[in-house]
């Protein structure tokens, strides 16, 4: 166990923030702050500089990001102030109160034409402004902590908590006869609780543990693949839920933003750094539709 204890979660109303909250009483050890974007506002410079006035933390655990990848189009200013400036400001804050920083990034900062599994030294080149911006942030940090960061990136978190695909297709799966989905973007789906409890084992390592441990990127998801379509079939069939689901082509559903049609996300590197167990994405989908049919 290391000396950590005070952990500041920013984006608290978000699914991984929620995620955190919701395992935090099994870790008496450690105090939570959970900030919403009420308390600190990642779009707004001044809010960030004010709430961190008479505060210092142990680690950040930076969760927030303005995550709507076809507003992020149009949203250009903003995305560039959350994804970008406002993590090149929390950089400068954990360099400079010695904390450690904690930032989720995103598979989208890959161009997504491989056909194997991405690892974390891989050529970056992001299709749109949330990818782009996600990566600005990404080296922002690497530019200013040379030490004690680490960027964990993920792909297609869905939890029980706000808006996502499962829920989405839950909804749309009870209101309507068929739907189509796409089926020729293939990636892995990464349960909110999972990577929670994952950033959890990271922090209570003996390597985290390290002073000036070198800044480091690494990729979490849950293992196995699968295609949209693959998802919201395995939706319907754990929930017994009778709607036809019809597979079509990316090109047949066009978006404001180009989507990665593959970001299968290597996991090599974090398992054997932390000694990782990751589970299977459909066993962790099954957990989830239990917690929610819980909730209903």
């Amino acid at each position: 166990m290391n000396k950590f204890n005070t952990i500041l979660v920013t984006g608290s109303t978000g699914q991984l923030g929620q995620s955190i909250q919701s395992i935090a009483s099994d870790y008496p050890e450690y105090e939570f702050v959970f900030a919403s974007r009420q308390h600190l506002d990642l779009s707004d410079e001044g809010s960030i500089a004010k709430f961190f006035e008479r505060k210092s933390f142990d680690i950040i655990i930076n969760c927030a990001a303005h995550t709507a990848v076809d507003k992020a189009e149009s949203e250009v200013e903003l995305a560039n102030q959350v994804n970008h400036l406002a993590v090149q400001q929390l950089a400068a804050i954990a360099k400079q109160h010695q904390t450690k920083l904690i930032h989720i990034s995103t598979d989208y900062v890959f161009s997504g034409k491989q056909h194997r599994p991405y690892i974390e030294t891989d050529e970056v080149a992001p299709n749109g402004v949330y990818g782009k911006t996600k990566l600005q942030g990404e080296q922002a940090i690497q530019k200013i902590i040379k030490t004690n960061a680490i960027i964990i990136r993920t792909s297609w978190v869905y939890s029980e908590y706000g808006n996502n695909f499962v829920k989405t297709i839950l909804k749309l799966g009870q209101e309507r006869d068929s739907l189509n989905v796409i089926y020729d973007q293939v990636g892995t789906p990464t349960y909110a609780r999972d990577l929670a409890k994952a950033i959890i084992s990271i922090i209570q390592s003996q390597a985290f543990g390290q002073i000036d441990l070198k800044t480091n990127i690494f990729h979490f998801s849950n293992e196995g693949l699968c295609s949209w379509y693959d998802f919201a079939k395995s939706i319907f069939e754990l929930t017994n839920i009778q709607c036809e689901i019809n597979p079509i082509e990316t090109r047949d559903y066009p978006t404001p933003a180009t989507r990665p049609h593959y970001s299968v996300l290597s996991k090599a590197k974090i398992k054997k750094m932390y000694g990782l167990a990751i589970p299977y994405w459909k066993d962790s989908m099954k957990q989830c539709l239990t917690a929610l049919q819980e909730k209903a």
